[in-house]
């Protein structure tokens, strides 16, 4: 494998770049179990502020689900509220993982999401149900996770963030996200960028430059 030029470190999302998922899952699951008369609030779950005080660690996962009761005013389990939580989550390709090994021998490699710890649990479950690996440190040098460092992205800082932590300069990094905003803040910061859009955007990318 030739090494893309200047290039230092690869740091990758992880929804929709290392594992698929579909946000309008939640929100379906969410409708299907609640009453008629409160199914306009499921529908516009993601604009409430708890899901961004999930993500930045203001909330631990037993604070979000007091909170998603409380909202609802539905006496729900804990296990009921992860697994409708956990419903946006599909598949993580094999080829993907195989990918990211391969490329941890010529690169730093980071991950750099907006998650939180339902959800990163249960990705782990479902990277060793395909791989066999049981966490991702097994291939990645780090992982830069929004809840743990009270930043999600666009916000710029925590770009700023990671290109200090890994002590080098924007420029010698690249960056997968699928979401154009999170591309745009980062070359804001002048980190190089790659918008993924399609299923096999990742690995194809790597097929076509090396």
């Amino acid at each position: 494998m030739k090494k893309l030029p200047g290039i230092d470190f690869l740091i990758f999302d992880l929804g929709n770049v290392i594992i698929n998922i579909d946000m309008e899952l939640t929100v379906r699951r969410l409708i299907r179990e609640l009453p008629e008369s409160k199914r306009k609030i499921g529908d516009d779950f993601y604009s409430y502020p708890i899901y961004a005080d999930f993500e930045t660690g203001k909330l631990d996962a037993g604070a979000f689900r007091e909170k998603v009761r409380d909202i609802f005013q539905e006496d729900w389990s804990d296990g009921l509220i992860d697994e409708i939580w956990n419903e946006l989550l599909l598949d993580i390709p094999l080829e993907r993982i195989e990918l990211l090994k391969a490329l941890k021998q010529h690169y730093g490699i980071f991950m750099l999401s907006n998650t939180n710890p339902i959800h990163f649990g249960e990705v782990e479950k479902r990277l060793q149900h395909t791989s066999g690996d049981t966490g991702f440190d097994g291939f990645f040098d780090g992982l830069f996770l929004s809840h743990k460092m009270g930043l999600k992205k666009p916000d710029m800082k925590i770009y700023e963030t990671v290109v200090q932590q890994l002590n080098t300069k924007p420029e010698k990094c690249l960056f997968f996200d699928d979401l154009e905003a999170n591309i745009l803040a980062a070359q804001k910061v002048g980190i190089q960028t790659h918008h993924v859009q399609h299923p096999k955007a990742l690995v194809n990318y790597f097929q076509d430059v090396l």
